[in-house]
């Protein structure tokens, strides 16, 4: 089924240029690339080909180097990512970098990286949402029996099979004071969850199918008893995946597959909402998927038991491919194909 996403859809798909602003760019761009090294040119072309999937080093160069187009002036990084990715990017407030990139967090460096793929286009929100996909707020309270709920490992409480390190399912999601993993993953195809929950320590973690140099949370070294070829169809094309990264404001999702995903967190939409919206997030995109100021003014004050129990408002649910809600054929996220759950440690 169709429908709208939180990112516009045009990303990516080239502008409608004059010839002779093209033009522009062309001279621009090999202006550019005729003052790099060639150990420089070596790793641009690499990030390029292996479409951000391989380890390619920063590309530094002067912040404030002249890229002049036209009337315009772009930062070097917005205008190489302008060239290789989005042909449709204006303005460096459009781009997120990604945070193993060197000049992640530096304000005003004197050198800056340009290399297109330690970037990532931003997801803009809509505002106001659309009306469908969205699913009542009433999921944030824990029920003792929902017959449509998502068989989650949050609703379940976990069960026997051993986690990374040697915990079972309910030790990980409930064992109190520990803060050793910032979240939990559990990967499902329709309702059947394959393979352990996967502890989180470190701030940035690849969950993927097919990566290059791949570290991380593999896909496909999972034994799946799924026969359904949707289900393979789907797995085959989540590829690179996404990338979950722990960060000061909250918890980024960058898709570095080359299909959308869709996402649902509590954290995404207004608080005094009573209904939830599944983002569309498109190749190439980030989104703060989690905030956890946010999702703490959610609970409800002076609710002990909060902190004795997972909680739902510390989840994200992450479809590869293909979508759910109102508009789709499939009503729950537990009849999409492959998709993952996040459960964040809220303690």
């Amino acid at each position: 089924g169709g429908g709208r996403g939180c990112c516009p859809g045009k990303a990516g798909r080239g502008g409608r240029a004059s010839a002779g602003a093209e033009a522009e760019l062309k001279a621009l761009t090999h202006a550019v690339l005729k003052r790099l090294k060639e150990r420089q040119l070596e790793g641009l072309l690499h990030a390029v080909e292996s479409r951000g999937g391989a380890r390619t080093p920063c590309l530094l160069l002067p912040a404030k180097a002249d890229s002049r187009l036209g009337q315009h002036w772009y930062p070097l990084p917005v205008l190489l990512c302008k060239v290789f990715r989005w042909p449709d990017l204006r303005h460096c407030s459009e781009v997120k970098r990604l945070c193993c990139c060197e000049s992640y967090g530096k304000a005003h460096p004197e050198l800056v990286c340009c290399n297109p793929h330690h970037l990532s286009r931003l997801c803009e929100l809509e505002s106001p949402p659309p009306p469908y996909s969205r699913y009542p707020m009433d999921f944030l309270k824990p029920t003792a029996d929902c017959p449509d709920s998502v068989p989650s490992s949050t609703e379940t409480g976990g069960t026997n099979c051993l986690a990374p390190g040697g915990l079972s399912d309910s030790q990980v999601l409930q064992e109190p004071g520990d803060r050793s993993h910032w979240c939990v993953v559990a990967y499902w195809e329709e309702k059947t969850r394959v393979g352990r929950l996967y502890s989180v320590q470190e701030p940035s973690l690849d969950i993927f199918y097919d990566l290059p140099q791949g570290n991380g949370f593999c896909l496909g070294q999972l034994n799946s008893d799924n026969k359904s070829q949707l289900v393979q169809k789907v797995r085959s094309k989540i590829g690179y995946g996404i990338q979950l990264t722990k960060e000061v404001d909250g918890v980024w999702v960058y898709n570095r597959s080359s299909y959308p995903i869709f996402i649902k967190s509590a954290t995404l939409d207004n608080p005094d909402s009573r209904t939830l919206l599944v983002h569309k997030v498109f190749p190439g995109f980030s989104i703060k998927a989690f905030d956890y100021e946010k999702a703490y003014s959610l609970q409800r004050p002076n609710d002990h038991e909060f902190m004795q129990q997972p909680w739902t408002g510390f989840t994200v649910q992450i479809s590869f491919v293909k979508g759910w809600g109102q508009c789709y054929t499939r009503q729950f996220i537990s009849s999409c194909p492959c998709w993952l759950e996040v459960i964040f440690n809220n303690r």
